[in-house]
């Protein structure tokens, strides 16, 4: 660890101060002047369709398509008759509200038409929307954008926004949703908060090291919020990628002997008819993969060609494939905490299908088993059991939202948080005051990006095209 006094070589290296503000691209702003339109809910027929303006020219839109003219109480709903702005034809009878910046939700002044959800219906209003001076359809994702421009959502919230409207799982739900809320957010400013105490002990000593009125243990101090800093990331980045496991979905498996019922579990556990089930052994001869919903977590459910020497080359194609999905096989009569031959721990759950077969009175097959589970696809007998096993197993895999610190769950995260320790551990290395001062720098710069101060527009363009067009 450097220990040197000041100089004056160390402080010309150390260069200018820069604030911890939040840097964004010039990019990212909203072109100057311009105001938005677009459906934001949903394509195609529905009982009520909601169309929203972004911008400044937001209040003529609503003057101009509406009778009376004046603009509503500021968000109340109100019924209004629709009409072209041109020809004075009526297009609906909506509720209409008015969110006057900055309380909306991009920053600007925002109206909304909850209008009837009929393709005429909605087609004709935003035509109507077209023709007023000032306003333009918007861009994928570009209300959004606007938001994080205005301060309203930290890039962090963002992508609990994305990952909301995206989310097909109750864990999936609830991960956006605390993202969506600020947690991650909040964890990354707090350690921003930590580096920046440690940056100003470290400066203090830059600066007045040599004043007898500096306080002792001022480099301590720095020393030990970086120790502190460090294990916190370190705890964060050794989650194993479960937050990006929980967006993407975990990989399940389905591997056993020929007729074992792979195909009917498969069917069953994604509640349509994906496998084709027979009688007749080496039915499936590939591996078919689906997404399904396995107790509120999302998986990628592959059924595989029953484990035996195929009598044909694409039925031995198949096996080759089941094999090579699931290279923990040899174990499954063996204890479930086998390690697999590339030194990782499988998870793995032995399931005997066909417990409707066994004699009545004797509900086990043979007390030389591991730990197993058993189920009747025929009757469904076993089947709680079976999802509740498996909603263990896939929270250890993909993370608890509803408990613990907010997870990562983009490689995004796992990068910048990877770099800021890799920072710290240059300070902890430095020989000069001055490069131990830059290497806090740089790593607080890191969490910077994490939630979005100083993103290239590059990056941002990448994260605001998983919203559609109306968001």
């Amino acid at each position: 660890m450097w220990r040197v006094p000041w100089t004056l070589a160390a402080r010309a290296a150390r260069g200018p101060r820069r604030p911890c503000t939040r840097q964004g691209s010039d990019s990212s702003a909203p072109r100057s002047g311009s105001t938005i339109f677009a459906l934001s809910s949903g394509q195609g027929r529905c009982g009520i369709a909601v169309i929203r303006t972004s911008g400044p020219a937001s209040s003529h839109a609503l003057r101009s398509l509406t009778a009376p003219r004046d603009l509503p109480r500021p968000r109340y709903a109100c019924l209004r008759l629709l009409s072209d702005p041109c020809s004075g034809e009526p297009l609906d009878r909506a509720l209409v509200l008015w969110f006057p910046g900055p309380q909306s939700f991009t920053g600007e002044d925002c109206a909304e038409f909850h209008v009837h959800g009929g393709p005429a219906v909605v087609s004709g209003v935003l035509q109507a929307l077209g023709r007023v001076p000032g306003l333009r359809p918007a861009e994928a994702g570009e209300f959004t954008r606007r938001a994080f421009a205005h301060g309203k959502l930290s890039l962090t919230e963002v992508e609990g926004l994305a990952d909301l409207i995206h989310a097909e799982t109750e864990a999936q739900r609830r991960q956006a949703l605390r993202q969506l809320d600020g947690e991650l957010g909040h964890l990354c400013r707090g350690w921003a908060e930590t580096l920046t105490k440690a940056l100003a002990h470290v400066e203090a000593y830059i600066d007045f090291g040599e004043d007898d009125n500096l306080e002792e243990g001022v480099l301590e101090r720095a020393d030990s919020q970086v120790r502190e800093l460090e294990v916190a990331l370190g705890a964060h980045l050794r989650d194993a990628r479960r937050g990006q496991r929980l967006r993407s979905g975990a990989h399940v498996v389905v591997a056993g002997p020929p007729n074992a019922g792979k195909s009917s579990l498969v069917n069953l556990l994604s509640r349509k008819p994906v496998s084709i089930v027979s009688s007749e052994p080496g039915t499936t001869r590939d591996v078919l993969e689906t997404p399904v919903d396995l107790a509120g977590f999302p998986a990628l459910l592959s059924d595989t060609a029953g484990l035996r020497e195929g009598i044909g080359p694409v039925e031995q194609e198949g096996v080759r494939r089941a094999r090579k999905s699931c290279n923990f096989l040899d174990t499954v009569v063996s204890p479930a905490g086998a390690q697999s031959p590339n030194g990782n721990r499988q998870r793995l759950l032995l399931v005997l299908n066909k417990s409707d077969l066994l004699p009545p009175g004797d509900p086990v097959p043979s007390p030389d088993l591991p730990p197993h589970l058993l189920l009747s696809c025929l009757t469904g007998e076993g089947l709680d059991s079976l999802l509740e096993a498996l909603r263990k197993e896939l929270a250890a895999v993909c993370g608890d939202p509803s408990t613990g610190p907010p997870l990562l769950t983009r490689a995004r995260h796992q990068h910048h948080l990877q770099c800021c320790l890799d920072a710290l551990g240059h300070y902890k290395q430095a020989k000069d005051v001055a490069l131990a001062a830059e290497a806090l720098r740089v790593a607080r710069r890191h969490l910077a990006h994490l939630t979005g101060g100083g993103g290239t527009e590059e990056i941002l363009d990448i994260i605001f095209q998983d919203f559609c067009v109306g968001k």
